[in-house]
């Protein structure tokens, strides 16, 4: 039976990324699978979103962090880098400055995704400000969907609120933070709450192998 043809890109400016990961993983996924996942990727992040400015962009950072995961699936669980996913209801809060301070605490050390359940259509307000001030790169904070691969890519999975909602895969550590929502709240209880999960993040760096 004859291969079915790649999806119609929903953006014409989505086939130089498409070239870009293709390239980035010659002789690991063809060309027709990354179009695919590119694809879905722009059409998951289009649903929710209010400003589709920046979509095509965020499209391919998405495709590009989703290739990865699949590839550390497909290849050696468990080793190489830890990689830790946090989950909350709609990746605009918690799960953003979670991921965003471990990446920059870590420094290298640990692989760091975000994603959410119910993915809102934009990032709140203060939380972009509170990273800044922390020193934390904002580029990647924009709302994600939960998918499948970055789930079983993850060593640990931290879930921030959205309950039985995450999906349980055998072998992973997972653990839950209670952590306040900032949806809606004033820049000081964002701050608040940065600062209580900056603590929390130190105790799991601790708990990290070197």
């Amino acid at each position: 039976m004859p291969a079915s043809p790649p999806p119609v890109l929903p953006d014409e400016r989505l086939a130089a990324g498409a070239a870009r990961l293709a390239i980035r993983h010659t002789g690991r996924f063809a060309p027709e699978t990354v179009q695919r996942l590119l694809t879905d990727s722009y059409l998951r992040l289009a649903a929710p979103a209010q400003v589709r400015t920046h979509l095509v962009v965020l499209a391919e950072r998405f495709a590009a962090e989703r290739l990865d995961a699949l590839a550390h699936v497909e290849g050696a669980p468990g080793s190489g880098l830890p990689r830790v996913l946090f989950v909350c209801s709609h990746n605009a809060g918690r799960s953003q400055l979670a991921a965003a301070l471990l990446a920059h605490r870590a420094a290298g050390r640990v692989a760091v995704s975000s994603a959410g359940t119910h993915p809102a259509g934009e990032v709140e307000p203060f939380v972009a400000e509170v990273l800044t001030e922390a020193g934390a790169d904002v580029a990647d904070a924009f709302p994600k969907p939960l998918t499948d691969e970055v789930v079983r890519a993850a060593d640990i999975v931290i879930t921030m609120g959205c309950g039985d909602a995450c999906p349980i895969v055998p072998g992973r550590r997972y653990l839950d933070w209670p952590v306040p929502d900032p949806d809606g709240a004033p820049i000081a209880v964002v701050r608040a709450i940065r600062d209580d999960i900056d603590t929390r993040i130190t105790d799991l760096l601790a708990s990290l192998p070197a």
